[in-house]
């Protein structure tokens, strides 16, 4: 295919596929920028090796799926690009096959990802640096025409995570300058950015540095006002509110189960690791504590639930992300509390609270926060979450909640009629379960028996409330 194209055109390997070869990192995908050539011509050549798509025909793009191989590839024209209006959708966007490599790699957003190849000899194209500041990890922008389109701001807040890169002064001066266009932004362009960093990152809070760097951070004001929370010196040495979320987050990209884990989990606990402390914010004071006076922060488990669920929303993360990420902020002190060892209904009951998230899903949030002290290092509190995660494992709820056993079929089979009273005697019959009164079916049954009974309606339905 290549071949093919190579005799009417002048082709390119462009894009991230590129950078990412040169970090010695696998590249996913490849895309052709091929000069020389009209739209047409490109389209002719390439229709022999397979279907063609030419839905971006106005920007000069053909996917073509290859008939011997079946992958999918992208080729594109060179194009210019003006700026016509607000919003994403607000650019006169022209292909122009004569533009030179310099010039067409011009409009990209940064330097380390203006990198061409040439396929056939190999040599690398790199008219604006961008290889010296893939190696020094600097994200600078390529020409002013970034300032152009805000969304640019917020890949510089993913890329600097997932590739661990910090901004040039000059970058993070013109993002300062476009700050007033964040609301341009269509949520869903939001979400994208923030999917990538919460999937993808190798050190998350480089990212929120970017975002602070660049007046960006003011956006998402759950996030803002960590910075300046004060914390307790002899137990978060570490700084402030936002300081000790950098750390948990970073501590969370380290953790080998979180690397492995699928996209939607992996997002899921580092929203939840960047959520955990929303509540600090409205609730820390300065109280006495063990005869000392200190900066304390109670209840900032349950403040911060509300607030992480506005913060999704601000971000355009769909509502399937709701229920995980607030159960585990309410819930990411529990190591915390209670008696000195977990009980077995403990660990029940705080799984039921944690669906749908798990008890596992837990465990790598409070590690993360344990771990987003330095220089403190807490072995005890590390062990007490390993003590946690021994007795889910044990009770075979690391991964999930516990479920009723006893069920309306089992009331009917006793004769009960059903109804709107059977709502009370199975939510009793779950606490019991709970509490570990019964752990099977058969259990269940002589539990509900004599649960009836004791309430003077052997076998038959509860009486009615009686009026005062």
């Amino acid at each position: 295919m290549l071949e093919a194209v190579r005799t009417v055109g002048r082709p390119r390997i462009v894009g991230g596929g590129v950078r990412d070869w040169l970090l010695g990192l696998p590249a996913k995908d490849f895309d052709l920028e091929v000069g020389g050539v009209d739209f047409e011509t490109l389209h002719r050549t390439l229709e022999p090796f397979g279907a063609t798509d030419v839905v971006g025909r106005s920007f000069g793009v053909i996917k073509v799926r290859s008939r011997a191989t079946g992958e999918e590839y992208d080729f594109s024209l060179p194009r210019r690009e003006s700026k016509t209006g607000a919003g994403h959708r607000g650019f006169a966007v022209a292909p122009d096959p004569s533009l030179s490599d310099a010039e067409a790699a011009a409009r990209r957003d940064f330097t380390l990802n203006a990198i061409a190849v040439d396929p056939f000899s190999g040599e690398i194209l790199d008219p604006h640096g961008g290889r010296a500041d893939l190696a020094a990890r600097i994200l600078r922008h390529t020409s002013p025409a970034f300032a152009e389109d805000p969304l640019r701001v917020l890949r510089a807040f993913q890329l600097a995570a997932r590739f661990d890169l910090h901004l040039a002064p000059e970058t993070a001066a013109l993002c300062r300058r476009i700050a007033g266009t964040f609301p341009e932004l269509a949520r869903e362009r939001v979400w994208g950015e923030w999917e990538k960093w919460a999937t993808k990152s190798v050190r998350p809070s480089r990212g929120l540095a970017v975002l602070e760097e660049t007046g960006w951070l003011r956006h998402f004001p759950e996030v803002a006002a960590l910075r300046g929370t004060p914390q307790e010196p002899a137990w978060h040495p570490e700084g402030d509110v936002f300081a000790h979320t950098q750390h948990c987050l970073d501590a969370l990209a380290q953790q080998v189960a979180w690397q492995t884990a699928a996209p939607e989990r992996r997002a899921m606990l580092m929203l939840a690791v960047l959520a955990h402390d929303f509540g600090k914010p409205a609730t820390t004071e300065r109280g006495e504590k063990r005869g000392e006076m200190r900066w304390l922060s109670p209840g900032h488990e349950a403040a911060g639930g509300p607030v992480a669920e506005t913060f999704l929303r601000r971000i355009g993360a769909p509502l399937r992300f709701d229920p995980s990420v607030r159960a585990l902020v309410v819930n990411h002190l529990a190591h915390h509390h209670g008696q000195a060892e977990f009980s077995d209904a403990a660990v029940r009951r705080l799984a039921r609270r944690l669906q749908p998230a798990t008890i596992d899903d837990l465990a790598m949030v409070m590690h993360a926060d344990a771990d987003g002290r330095p220089p403190l290092r807490t072995p005890e509190i590390h062990a007490r979450i390993a003590e946690l995660e021994s007795r889910a494992r044990t009770l075979e709820l690391e991964r999930l909640a516990p479920k009723p056993i006893l069920q309306g079929r089992h009331l009917l089979a006793l004769g009960l009629p059903a109804g709107r009273a059977f709502t009370p005697i199975l939510e009793a019959a779950f606490e019991a379960q709970l509490d570990g009164a019964f752990g099977d079916e058969a259990g269940a049954v002589r539990w509900v028996r004599e649960h009836l009974q004791q309430a003077g309606r052997p076998g038959g339905p509860p009486s009615p409330p009686q009026g005062p």
